[in-house]
């Protein structure tokens, strides 16, 4: 088979393959602007004049789901977990990396074995333990995604240090620069492509993760996504499907607009971080 042939197979299979993924999104926007009950009777007919419900699950979806509150903690906890972590893991990474030791090996051991261990084997015990501390608040819960989230973020960081020249960082050190100094104007700069993929990976994570702030902040204090499932839940098992497909399209608007503005260092960074070293 021909170069030219097999690129446009591949062409056409990645065409395919991005049609299966974009079709669920498809469905939840057509059905976000239909009545309940022509959702449930037929899910994927575009709205017509009988079942074109306009505006209506928007405003409904809002007025019953607090949404102005929940989506600026979800705002607020993705808005500060994020920097912190790609921040502490940068420089957890680096250290590593550079200061080659019997116990940055353990260490980095423990973070690798943190991505092994499933969430749900350690989430009652972590609540416990986070009660106890009164750390199940909108600010102590970053904490709990600090640790949550350190094991991937150090595993794509470290393998991009290992390509950095160490050249470099000793020029700087000749020059008088300080040991920070040298991360923050040599290291960090360089390592941005797979920073901000890190960081894309994380957002993503924590704006839609349902079970952790479930958990952690209860109903008290509803991210995103709590609050639109505990608000679209009617008596008796019934869904106002209308307003849950509303508050799910208002729901991923932001982290779309962020995947975007970081889409061109999602590859590079990926390729950078797993393939390097």
């Amino acid at each position: 088979m021909s170069r030219k042939k097999s690129g446009a197979l591949a062409f056409v299979f990645l065409i395919i393959l991005s049609a299966v993924f974009i079709f669920p999104i498809f469905v939840v926007f057509i059905n976000s602007f239909k009545t309940k009950f022509s959702i449930m009777g037929s899910p994927f007919r575009l709205p017509d004049a009988d079942t074109f419900a306009g505006l209506q699950n928007y405003i409904e979806g809002v007025r019953t789901s607090g949404l102005g509150g929940a989506f600026m903690r979800s705002v607020f906890i993705t808005a500060v977990s994020v920097p912190v972590l790609i921040l502490l893991c940068s420089m957890t990474s680096w250290y590593i990396e550079r200061r080659s030791s019997p116990f940055t090996k353990v260490l980095y051991g423990l973070f690798l074995f943190s991505m092994i261990v499933p969430f749900q084997m350690v989430m009652y015990t972590m609540t416990y333990v986070v009660t106890a501390l009164h750390l199940n608040n909108p600010v102590g819960i970053i904490l709990v995604y600090l640790g949550f989230g350190a094991g991937l973020t150090v595993f794509l960081l470290t393998g991009f240090i290992k390509s950095i020249p160490y050249e470099l960082e000793e020029a700087a050190q000749i020059d008088g620069c300080s040991p920070l100094r040298t991360f923050f104007m040599i290291v960090f700069p360089i390592m941005k492509p797979t920073a901000i993929t890190a960081a894309n990976l994380n957002a993503m994570w924590i704006w839609n993760d349902y079970l952790l702030p479930y958990l952690i902040l209860g109903t008290g204090n509803k991210t995103l996504p709590v609050a639109i499932q505990i608000a679209m839940q009617g008596a008796y098992g019934s869904v106002n499907w209308g307003g849950f497909m509303a508050m799910l399209v208002l729901a991923i608007v932001p982290i779309i607009i962020f995947y975007l503005i970081c889409q061109r260092y999602i590859i590079e960074g990926v390729i950078a971080g797993a393939v390097k070293g």
